[in-house]
């Protein structure tokens, strides 16, 4: 089994910055892909960004250019840097992250974290 715990919401201006982490413990032989999706009041979850073990990146195109995503391999960390923040980016952050288990692959959740960009 794997847990993940997030960390680095709260409420910030526009403009400003927050850094979302995301640490994975448990039982299990190792982590593939982790990253992060968003969920605004009244819309789908959508993905932000995402990091494979070896370190590609992918990211939305609302973020590009504004969020960085990395990752510390030997921690199982994921962190989610997060510059020039708008008010649409305003939204629950849930983690995932590949666990590889001795009963398989699957894909593990954080509880999310809240995010509020307002003046």
């Amino acid at each position: 089994q794997v847990q993940l715990v997030e960390s680095g919401g709260g409420l910030v201006q526009p403009g400003g910055s927050l850094r979302l982490s995301c640490a994975a413990s448990g039982i299990f032989r190792s982590i593939g892909a982790m990253g992060w999706y968003r969920q605004a009041p009244g819309k789908q979850r959508e993905l932000v960004a995402s990091i494979t073990g070896g370190g590609s990146t992918n990211y939305a195109d609302s973020v590009k250019g504004r969020f960085n995503i990395f990752r510390d391999n030997a921690k199982n960390t994921v962190y989610l840097q997060m510059n020039s923040l708008k008010p649409e980016d305003t939204a629950v952050y849930y983690c995932y992250a590949n666990g590889v288990t001795w009963s398989g692959t699957r894909t593990y959740w954080g509880q999310g974290t809240q995010v509020t960009v307002s003046s």
